[in-house]
């Protein structure tokens, strides 16, 4: 999936979720906020490049993803779009940009003119998707955990009657035009449930083992923070690493041992008796 295309082309590039769905075929997803990032995901072969909204609190040193901005969004997506040249760019409708079915539409084209390939949206909002449908713009929905909308980190749906409910919504928002659902923190078994009642394919975050593909914070995936999460395995240390190259740094650098001979450049023999002639004439 992830040597596709260039920018643009997001429902021939949901298709191919959908294909993967099909052919039982798992995709995996991770966030992103930077260049240098876009680039790791893409040469690692990554099929969706997601810039989400958690670039606020992961990122921005926000206390909560309902502070991040359009402004943010848009920041950040133009840096992960330059690294990007061929895989999938999803971009998340932060906080209050999605409220009427004008407002989502007006956004996501905004994302869209940029690269965006499709834009995902929290909660149940079934008139926005039908609008951005007629308008040919590719959807994701996010139900389950929605951290625009609820407070706190609790599960969802971990009742039958919770998680019938939840199973409705998905099949309005895929009726809606909605082509992939990301399901969060949610019990493995109704993400089972979720994933055989739907066409689209399911992406999960802390939603079991069972859904169609999975996503991850990429700050956890490579351990640049100190919190431990259950949902999460972590497959770097780099918090550990880079604070140990940082101490390294500065410790060389006060006993003058950076920058060493390696590090430095020299004029030639020439231009340097040179210079030393000019420096003697012009001493007192």
């Amino acid at each position: 999936m992830a040597d596709g295309g260039g920018a643009g082309g997001g429902a021939q590039r949901t298709s191919t979720l959908q294909a993967m769905k099909g052919a039982g075929e798992k995709i995996a997803v991770l966030t992103c906020y930077d260049y240098p990032t876009a680039v790791w995901q893409e040469e690692a072969g990554v099929d969706v490049i997601f810039v989400a909204d958690s670039v606020g609190t992961n990122i921005l040193g926000y206390e909560d993803e309902r502070e991040v901005t359009m402004a943010d969004m848009i920041h950040h997506l133009k840096a992960v779009r330059r690294g990007v040249k061929h895989t999938y760019l999803l971009a998340d409708m932060p906080f209050g940009s999605c409220d009427t079915p004008d407002a989502a539409v007006e956004n996501a084209l905004r994302f869209v003119d940029l690269g965006a390939d499709a834009v995902k949206l929290e909660g149940y909002k079934v008139e926005a998707f039908e609008a951005l449908a007629a308008r040919g713009i590719d959807t994701w929905a996010h139900l389950g955990l929605n951290p625009q909308i609820h407070d706190g980190r609790r599960l969802k749906a971990k009742t039958a009657t919770t998680a019938v409910r939840l199973v409705k919504r998905a099949q309005a928002l895929q009726q809606a035009g909605a082509g992939v659902l990301v399901l969060e923190l949610i019990p493995e078994e109704v993400g089972d449930l979720v994933t055989r009642r739907l066409t689209i394919p399911t992406i999960g975050i802390a939603a079991g083992r069972l859904t169609d593909g999975q996503v991850l914070v990429v700050a956890d995936v490579l351990g640049m923070g100190d919190r431990e999460f259950r949902h999460v395995a972590r497959y770097s240390e780099f918090s550990t690493a880079g604070r140990e190259a940082m101490r390294r740094y500065v410790a060389d650098v006060r006993v003058g041992r950076f920058p060493g001979e390696r590090q430095v450049r020299h004029l030639s023999a020439r231009e340097l008796a040179v210079l030393e002639a000019e420096e003697v004439r012009a001493s007192p």
